[in-house]
Parts: structure tokens; sequence; C-alpha cells
């Protein structure tokens, strides 16, 4: 059960994020999220779509395995999404400045 809610809760928060950079990027609630001007959010639009796109991906594999069950059938989908999950965030921890 608390495995299902932790998978269930990481796959809305990647539905946030690609909200966020795929229809919000330019928005000022977008722009606060991420610290950008208006002027860098325009250029960049295009590539925060495309980031967008693959968290959308990262959050349907983890639906998929939500679906499949995560404690039965689905636990190989949601141990790899995760681990997507899990290695995209240690690069943006590495890579990301305030």
């Amino acid at each position: 059960m608390v495995a299902t809610v932790l998978v269930a809760a990481i796959a809305l928060l990647h539905v946030y994020i690609l909200v966020l950079e795929m229809f919000l990027w330019t928005s000022p609630r977008g722009r606060a999220a991420f610290g950008t001007t208006a002027e860098v959010a325009e250029v960049t639009k295009v590539m925060a779509a495309n980031q967008g796109l693959y968290n959308g991906f990262l959050a349907a594999g983890l639906f998929w395995a939500l679906v499949m069950g995560v404690l039965a059938e689905g636990r190989a989908q949601a141990f790899f999404f995760l681990g997507c999950v899990f290695v995209a965030g240690i690069y943006g921890a590495m890579t990301a400045s305030r």
C-alpha cells in the first residue's frame, strides 16, 4: 500500500512538472518555478516542452506500473521508471544551480 501511494505521488509530481514545462513555461507561475526571466523563458520554451515530454513519459511509465500492480506484475516497470527518476534526479542535483 505504501509503495503504491509513493509511486502514485511521484507520477503525479512528474505530471505537474510536465504541465509547468510544456504549458506554463512562459507564464509567471512557470518562470517563478524555474527562476527564469520572460526573455529566457521565451527563448527556451521549445527546449522546456521537450523536457516536459520526457517527464510525461516517466509519469506514464509509473502509471503503467500502478495499473499492473506495483507489488505484482508491475514491479519491474515500477523499478525501471523509478530508477530513471532517480538517475535524472541525481543528474539534476549535480548540474542545477540556484
